[in-house]
């Protein structure tokens, strides 16, 4: 795991948008460590007795909310930076001087 202090710490914004997509992907780990039961089956089966332990499917729907939400914000500021590019010549936030108030 060096790359990933490179990452936190480079002066590049599509760099910077990877280093944001890694640590939202990990919540979908989280979300599906809150839900997992251990020997539990999904709810979807009609056969199972009514007393075997399934798992909570709201936070599977979760996740895969999370999953498409993440996928959107990461186009989005990929798109963000493709515009700065075209406009601005650069993608270093230190040299975007046009954009300081």
């Amino acid at each position: 795991m060096t790359v990933f202090p490179y990452l936190v710490t480079s002066r590049n914004l599509v760099q910077a948008v990877g280093c944001l997509a890694v640590a939202q992907s990990s919540t979908y780990v989280l979300l599906l460590a809150v839900g997992y039961r251990r020997g539990a089956t999904a709810p979807v089966f009609s056969d199972l007795p009514t007393d075997a332990p399934v798992v909570d499917p709201v936070v599977q729907a979760l996740t895969l909310t999370d999953i498409v939400v993440g996928a959107t914000v990461t186009a989005l500021l990929l798109s963000l930076v493709i515009q700065l590019r075209k406009r601005h010549g650069t993608v270093d936030p230190e040299e975007l001087t046009g954009l300081r108030g």
